[in-house]
């Protein structure tokens, strides 16, 4: 077991997606899937959404986010938590961009005019192996997949979309008529997703804006989640719903999504909200 004693977190969120954030650069440190478990529950440990390490560069960034999810399995990405990690590295390098790494990407962030942090998370992924799917679907704006009796199906018909993770987007008239605690579940676990995906309901207000309500992959129903965001304004601009730019309306809030046509990279501007500080002891993990 660890010898430093107690050891910092920070609490922080992005639209009420929160995390419990821990700097292991000076003292790299172990944390088991069930340690992560216990920390991210909301009855018996601190809560949180995810569990993010920030840890050395490995690729010449500022730092590298190690993610991991409530039920302990470590993520390719989230877009609110590189909010968060990018305004903790801005303010502590004092640069006007930061990169932050991580196992899905490289990604940029930088301080919008409004004091909110942008985050470039570079292109989607689009094809049927990159999403990835089980089996090879040409055009991925809307894949053979349904719930419920197959003449009055309850979803059909989702979008698919890999920000640094998989997605599954369905566009419906109404967000709140489907329970997503039901049906999430399920398709996340469909077999239609090797690697399980976060699914999303997406209702168009007009070409600038939609609402959305997510089930995160190892999570849950949460109030925001970035790439799903990310996802749903691409989804959307593809399948000419929506413009390129666009506002996406979660439980937590509203985020500006930009799909830049000059290199294709996904923009995403938002809130990075610091909690509070605490201290883990040395229950909690173990020396690298």
């Amino acid at each position: 077991m660890s010898d430093l004693g107690a050891i910092p977190f920070r609490k922080m969120n992005g639209l009420g997606n929160d995390f419990v954030v821990v700097d292991v650069r000076a003292h790299p440190v172990v944390f088991s899937n069930a340690v992560v478990r216990a920390i991210a529950d909301r009855k018996s440990g601190i809560g949180c959404d995810q569990f993010i390490l920030i840890e050395t560069p490995r690729s010449g960034g500022d730092c590298f986010m190690g993610i991991r999810n409530a039920d302990g399995d470590e993520v390719e990405a989230c877009g609110n938590a590189a909010r968060c990690i990018a305004a903790l590295m801005l303010d502590e390098t004092g640069k006007d961009q930061v990169t932050v790494e991580t196992i899905g990407a490289i990604t940029k962030g930088w301080r919008a005019a409004n004091g909110d942090i942008t985050v470039d998370m570079g292109p989607p992924k689009l094809e049927w192996d990159q999403i990835p799917l089980s089996e090879e679907i040409r055009d991925t704006r809307g894949i053979e997949l349904q719930i419920g009796p197959i003449d009055a199906p309850i979803l059909h018909t989702p979008a698919a979309v890999n920000m640094g993770n998989p997605h599954a987007i369905f566009f419906v008239d109404d967000i709140d008529a489907i329970d997503l605690t039901q049906v999430g579940p399920l398709l996340e676990n469909h077999p239609m997703f090797p690697e399980r995906a976060n699914i999303s309901l997406a209702h168009v207000t007009d070409r600038g804006h939609m609402d959305l309500k997510v089930w995160e992959r190892g999570v849950g129903l949460t109030n925001a989640c970035g790439t799903a965001a990310c996802a749903a304004a691409v989804a959307g601009s593809r399948k000419r719903l929506t413009d390129r730019n666009a506002i996406i309306t979660l439980p937590g809030g509203d985020l500006h999504l930009e799909w830049r046509e000059s290199d294709d990279h996904v923009l995403m501007t938002g809130p990075a909200t610091f909690d509070y500080d605490g201290e883990l002891d040395s229950r909690f993990f173990e020396v690298a």
